[in-house]
């Protein structure tokens, strides 16, 4: 299983284009020890023809674009790309999807909810309809393992297993109050647990709380990518570029009581990075105390281009 960070961010990106917060402002003028990260993407594949993005940011285009290993090779209509995996319908897990609807056959992983907020709430997307034969939606069962599907979407399946995990949190503030009560509270958001063989992978950019159940599939992983949104619970309204906390938008911060590094402190097996940063995130600043702080307890942050084989 070869695992690629395509974006790293939280939404807008770093530095986003309409913050001047002290990371973006200092990494625009160079005087920042970081690196400049598009909207948080990850990309699994179990061979070179069979690869899954795990949500569709809104920069997916670009990221694609940016890798050569998806490149077309075979035909005039040609993707290694045999689908997308989502863990929300956030914009940021969705928007991308629109820059997929090139009459590309793809399988489309997801909980009922979700799929209904995209289809029956956006119509938009229906333009995914258009391929032959179209873009296919496959309703998936909470804590349930099942295959993955070949790129040409036919009945064969690819080498990956995947299972969906509650992790809690809301539906995004854009889905109508009618379609809200009719959804399934623990369709919200999942995380990931993605197996070939012997390997795991976990991924969670967002973790609305640290259950148990959330904590054991990260400890049990040869890698786990999770949320690294913000350090601070205030951070929005510290730096002056919001009126919530972490948690009320569905981050546990890093820092502080309950937070991520004191409830993640355990060994686990293989390699915990952090990613869907926020340009607010002080982690990002590489001579930062958090930034020190952070790589002490044994985390790698995230950036774009950053590469796993498992």
């Amino acid at each position: 299983m070869r695992v690629t960070v395509l974006g790293s961010a939280a939404g807008g990106g770093f530095p986003q284009w309409n913050c001047a917060c002290p990371n973006c402002s200092r990494l625009r003028a160079g005087r920042l020890r970081s690196k400049a990260r598009s909207q948080a993407q990850v990309l699994v594949c179990a061979s070179d023809r069979e690869c899954y993005l795990l949500n569709a940011s809104p920069d997916l285009r670009t990221q694609i674009l940016s890798t050569a290993r998806l490149a077309p090779s075979r035909s005039p209509r040609d993707t290694p790309i045999a689908g997308v995996l989502l863990t929300s319908a956030d914009v940021d897990s969705v928007a991308g999807l629109l820059n997929l609807r090139e009459f590309q056959p793809l399988n489309i992983y997801a909980m009922g909810s979700v799929r209904r907020i995209v289809l029956d709430g956006n119509r938009i997307f229906r333009v995914l309809e258009r391929a032959n034969p179209p873009v296919t939606w496959h309703d998936v069962p909470l804590n349930t393992w099942f295959p993955l599907r070949t790129a040409d979407a036919s009945s064969a399946e690819a080498s990956l297993r995947c299972r969906m995990v509650p992790l809690g949190s809301t539906y995004p503030d854009y889905v109508s109050a009618d379609l809200r009560r009719s959804l399934d509270p623990d369709e919200a958001v999942v995380g990931l647990v993605l197996a070939q063989g012997n390997k795991q992978l976990f991924y969670a950019p967002a973790l609305p709380g640290l259950s148990d159940e959330s904590k054991g599939w990260a400890r049990s992983s040869d890698l786990c990518l999770v949320d690294g949104t913000f350090w601070e619970e205030t951070e929005l309204i510290s730096t002056g570029v919001g009126s919530k906390t972490a948690r009320e938008i569905g981050h546990v911060p890093l820092s502080g009581v309950g937070g991520l590094l004191q409830e993640f402190t355990f060994a686990n097996r293989g390699r915990k990075v952090l990613i869907h940063i926020n340009n607010t995130n002080p982690i990002l600043d590489e001579e930062s105390s958090e930034h020190r702080e952070v790589r002490d307890a044994g985390w790698e942050i995230a950036y774009d281009g950053m590469e796993f084989s498992l």
